[in-house]
């Protein structure tokens, strides 16, 4: 799968962190999140304030990597300064990335220390929490959904949020795979099977089923789960039932997608 132009994804962030912004401006500040059940509609604007905060802090001062303090403030009081200090931080995000180049060196806790990571990363990110607050808002289904962006989203958060390996672990692949199949954009996605070991900075010990997004391996797949990028994407978030998805082949192997994909992601 081929990225998005990075004008698209800025322009992706503009629209999403727009969309989020009016949904959430009609909420009960106190409702629920039931996507994100520890939140509510007050506390999932804030996250999103943070989150932008920091990112157009950390491109601003890129390639250094963001002290601890970074993107950190005082939570305002009332629901209206809450809207303001978004407006702010998404406004501050939006003007940073425009004024930078995509290729430059720039911090992230992923493998890619670019400022295209934080463009991509960061659109999709306002794309994952529109969906919340439209779920807080009581929508009965999820407004329009790039189908393009939700297809590269499918490949981000398989291959980034689920099948990243950090430093201090090691992927044992397996002869298995799994293929995702995007059907109104025709693109699909190869998922190897295997087993991730290692002991992080704390001490810890992990023994796992894991997963890795790979090229096309130029064989049948064990399995294939198949749907529309918007209805995959949403699923795989954990924000869509994904009833209208469709599953083929080795239901043993699905299962083991199933596994590999358990952890919660936000």
């Amino acid at each position: 799968m081929s990225r998005l132009p990075f004008e698209d994804y800025l322009r992706h962030l503009r629209d999403e962190s727009a969309r989020f912004r009016a949904v959430l401006a009609d909420c009960d500040p106190a409702g629920p999140v039931p996507t994100c059940p520890a939140w509510d509609v007050g506390d999932l604007l804030w996250h999103l304030t943070e989150v932008q905060r920091f990112w157009a802090a950390v491109v601003a001062q890129r390639p250094a990597a963001p002290s601890e303090e970074e993107g950190s403030g005082e939570r305002p009081r009332s629901f209206d300064e809450l809207l303001a200090a978004f407006d702010g931080a998404s406004a501050s995000l939006a003007a940073a990335l425009e004024t930078a180049d995509p290729t430059d060196s720039a911090w992230t806790w992923a493998e890619e220390q670019t400022v295209g990571f934080i463009m991509r990363r960061q659109a999709l990110e306002a794309l994952v929490h529109r969906l919340d607050a439209e779920v807080a808002a009581g929508v009965e289904q999820f407004s329009e959904i790039d189908a393009l962006l939700a297809a590269d989203g499918v490949d981000e958060v398989l291959d980034v949020m689920y099948g990243g390996c950090p430093p201090w672990g090691t992927f044992s692949p397996l002869p298995h795979f799994l293929r995702v199949d995007l059907i109104d954009v025709d693109q699909e996605v190869w998922v190897q099977f295997g087993h991730f070991d290692g002991t992080d900075p704390d001490g810890v010990e992990h023994h796992q089923d894991d997963i890795h997004v790979v090229t096309d391996p130029g064989e049948e797949p064990d399995a294939v789960v198949s749907g529309t990028a918007a209805v995959m994407l949403a699923r795989l978030w954990r924000r869509g039932p994904g009833d209208d998805i469709h599953l083929a082949g080795d239901l043993a192997i699905v299962d083991r997608f199933r596994s590999a994909i358990h952890h919660p992601i936000e």
